[in-house]
């Protein structure tokens, strides 16, 4: 008679496919706070959390709704929003005392030229440091961060049924499509300033 070899059972959050544990522990074995970021379908959010032995502790936090405060009122998930909300939470990361952390994007891929790293420009434009390497080409373009291609697009849309469709939540909050490069440009003024 073959004896059965016990069966592992993994972690909880390993199976329901919420934790790397592998990625968790390198993340953790650098002892520097970890710039968490999670991107859903209605924003991006970020939190810069510290370990500690009774759990992790969030020292701080904010999301792409903290931009409707400073007058954006376009999408939440797009690239701009992304930069944006990274910029504001590395000034507001630093006035707390915090110099540098680790990204941790958990799950998600990690694909160049991707909002992920749209939000890590607008960190390392904010003052933070976060080690990233030396390749530039990580980063997405400047045009995708300051959103000339929804503007574009906006314009070839202009007069037709579809543009209604695109763009009618950006409608309904009162913000013009075609002027959204603007309105990046105030709303990171305002965050550099403040």
């Amino acid at each position: 008679m073959a004896t059965r070899k016990p069966r592992t059972i993994l972690y909880r959050r390993r199976r329901e496919q919420k934790t790397d544990y592998k990625n968790r522990l390198k993340l953790l074995q650098s002892k520097k706070p970890r710039l968490v970021l999670r991107l859903t379908n209605q924003k991006v959010i970020a939190q810069i959390i510290t370990f500690e032995l009774s759990g992790d502790k969030v020292g701080m936090g904010v999301d792409s709704g903290n931009l409707r405060e400073m007058g954006w009122n376009y999408s939440g998930k797009n690239f701009p929003a992304a930069y944006l909300t990274g910029l504001l939470l590395a000034k507001k990361a630093v006035k707390k005392g915090y110099t540098e952390a680790v990204l941790d994007l958990g799950l998600s891929a990690k694909q160049k030229k991707s909002r992920a790293y749209a939000f890590l420009k607008g960190v390392l434009d904010g003052g933070l440091k976060v080690p990233h390497g030396e390749a530039q080409d990580i980063f997405p373009s400047e045009d995708l961060i300051n959103g000339k291609h929804i503007a574009a697009y906006a314009s070839q849309l202009k007069g037709k049924k579809e543009y209604e469709q695109r763009f009618g939540k950006c409608l309904k909050n009162k913000a013009v499509p075609e002027q959204i490069c603007e309105s990046f440009k105030q709303v990171k003024q305002k965050i550099l300033d403040a």
